[in-house]
């Protein structure tokens, strides 16, 4: 699965996938071509979020919907987009149907109304979280945090980058494959403990959107090579 040919014939699932960051994701694998399964607690939710974006271009024939148990359990890799509160109770119906399979967390720990405040939870991140509440035999990568809606459902090219930490190596390089195939530049930030950062950098980019009135504010590496 380390390169673009394996990763496109990957089935992917978008839980929470009617709300702005799931279905601005959703928007751009399916574009891509990819096969992508939208989420949520209640399937007419689900089947009006794959109408919309079917409405703004979106030919792809394998985009489908379902609820958010029966996209994870179709799915071999099954993308977290819900609210913090929701993380949990998610989390905890999806475990039997995601052993064996990769997770990619782009939950944030935000407790409002204090937004552009970091406040991590006990377990260090919200993916850290999702590995204590899943166990050992799920992959999680932390990415895609610090991307807003507004840029992922454009488009124009994309000049933030995504940090993508992981429980191991190919997990990371998985995830930064589908970066790549959503458009985006994204780079290998470490393991899993290493997503405080990420997950923390969003409060601090909200608190920059509110100062300069804009929706979009992010991050971009720079002083290496880009890919």
């Amino acid at each position: 699965m380390s390169d673009d040919i394996a990763v496109s014939t990957l089935t992917i699932a978008v839980a929470g996938g009617t709300g702005k960051e799931g279905k601005g994701l959703a928007y751009r694998w399916a574009k891509a071509g990819l096969k992508v399964i939208i989420g949520s607690r209640q399937l007419e939710k689900a089947e009006a979020a794959v109408k919309e974006l079917k409405e703004l271009g979106v030919t792809s024939a394998s985009f489908s919907a379902m609820t958010n148990l029966e996209a994870a359990k179709s799915a071999d890799i099954v993308a977290i987009t819900v609210p913090y509160t929701a993380h949990q109770p998610l989390l905890a119906e999806l475990k039997s149907v995601l052993q064996g399979k990769t997770v990619i967390d782009v939950t944030v720990p935000l407790v409002p109304p204090k937004v552009t405040k970091v406040q991590m939870p006990p377990a260090g991140s919200a993916a850290q979280e999702a590995r204590q509440l899943l166990g050992e035999d799920v992959k999680i990568a932390s990415a895609f945090q610090n991307i807003s809606f507004e840029r992922l459902m454009g488009n124009n090219k994309i000049d933030c980058d995504v940090l993508v930490c992981g429980t191991d190596k190919d997990t990371r390089k998985l995830v930064i494959e589908l970066a790549k195939l959503a458009g985006l530049t994204a780079w290998d930030a470490g393991p899993l403990e290493n997503s405080v950062v990420v997950e923390g950098m969003t409060s601090v980019l909200i608190g920059i959107n509110k100062q300069f009135n804009v929706p979009s504010a992010g991050i971009q590496i720079t002083g290496v090579p880009r890919p």
